[in-house]
């Protein structure tokens, strides 16, 4: 399969993201949100490549549609765990640039993909 950036870069979101919850369960207890922290960030991949894998553009704009809101989710569980001081605002910042980076990438390719099928003018 040809690498696109978007499978590269939600690729390395979902590996930081999971080194993340790791270093963070050395020095906290597991909570409810690192673990759904976990399933969003990796998801956002995981759609992603099911999208490249879709059965027509309808579809492959519905799974990045999919990709785009684990992506927010995934920030309002890094905003969450920052709120009540389960990660420092360093490590906030650092997977927040990460994931804003994927779902601008996310929301272009979507609106490229849409014009294109004349979805949108």
């Amino acid at each position: 399969m040809k690498k696109s950036i978007i499978i590269e870069k939600s690729f390395q979101l979902a590996l930081k993201g999971v080194q993340f919850y790791q270093q963070v369960l050395l020095t906290n207890r597991d909570f409810v949100t690192e673990r759904q922290f976990l399933k969003s960030v990796t998801s956002v991949g995981a759609n992603v490549r099911e999208a490249h894998n879709a059965q027509s553009k309808l579809d492959f704009i519905h799974k990045l549609h999919i990709a785009q809101k684990e992506c927010a989710e995934t920030q309002y569980w890094l905003e969450l765990m920052v709120a009540t001081q389960r990660i420092s605002e360093v490590q906030f910042d650092s997977l927040n640039k990460d994931c804003e980076e994927v779902f601008r990438i996310l929301r272009s390719i979507i609106l490229t993909t849409r014009r294109n099928l004349k979805l949108i003018s």
